[in-house]
């Protein structure tokens, strides 16, 4: 897919969104939604979706039911309850996306600084991580959506903003900080606030979204650190 573009600058911390980029858990919420839908004999696609992603929950839930015409029946708030209780069985489910824990490990072992900075609030967090709780104590720290200094979510640039200052010495400066994203929400989030981003979307997302990411790669299996000065892996 993409190549990096421009001069890249020293990276020398390391941001992780979670959802559809560690974790398989965007499935579960395109799962939830197109049942919602049928209800009201509508169908959810993927140009609705790619805005909804990254979002803060509530600020998601009012574009659904706004761009799907349903707001009269259905309030944001409502529908948030409703896909709740249908996530909650399936959260626990979740797979880690390929090439995750090849990288994140890869990272830490090397001493370079990473976290996690995701829109997914504790109670879904917990959920979402419970069979992969030793590869999330890898990270230095964790941003979640429910956290006070994260007054906007995605594409606001808090959540990453409060992750650098985070780090140990921190606030690291942007420029030298890489975020991995698989939304277009996340991946302005990251440019808003002076980041480099690798992009790793879901294939049926529109290619016109691509355009903000430093890098573009179909899997976390194709990112080459060494293009980022950092560490590269044992067995390239």
């Amino acid at each position: 897919m993409g190549d990096v573009s421009g001069k890249r600058p020293t990276i020398t911390h390391v941001i992780f969104d979670m959802d559809g980029l560690l974790l398989d858990t965007e499935k579960f919420y395109t799962e939830v939604q197109e049942t919602i839908l049928a209800r009201f004999n509508k169908t959810f696609d993927w140009s609705l979706k790619a805005k909804m992603m990254g979002m803060k929950a509530i600020e998601a839930a009012r574009v659904f039911v706004e761009e799907t015409g349903i707001s009269d029946s259905l309030s944001a708030e409502d529908f948030l309850v409703e896909r709740e209780s249908m996530l909650q069985s399936l959260f626990p489910t979740s797979e880690l996306m390929p090439g995750a824990s090849r990288l994140i490990e890869h990272l830490h072992a090397k001493g370079v600084p990473i976290c996690l900075a995701t829109g997914s609030h504790r109670r879904h967090f917990e959920l979402k991580t419970q069979r992969h709780g030793e590869l999330f104590k890898l990270m230095h720290h964790i941003v979640l959506g429910d956290d006070p200094e994260v007054k906007k979510g995605k594409p606001a640039p808090d959540v990453f903003l409060a992750a650098a200052r985070r780090f140990e010495g921190g606030p690291i400066d942007s420029e030298k900080i890489l975020v991995f994203e698989d939304a277009p929400a996340g991946a302005r989030a990251a440019k808003n606030a002076g980041m480099s981003v690798v992009m790793v979307p879901d294939p049926r997302l529109d290619s016109s979204h691509h355009a903000i990411a430093d890098q573009v790669l179909s899997s976390l299996m194709d990112f080459n650190p060494s293009e980022w000065g950092l560490p590269a892996f044992e067995n390239a």
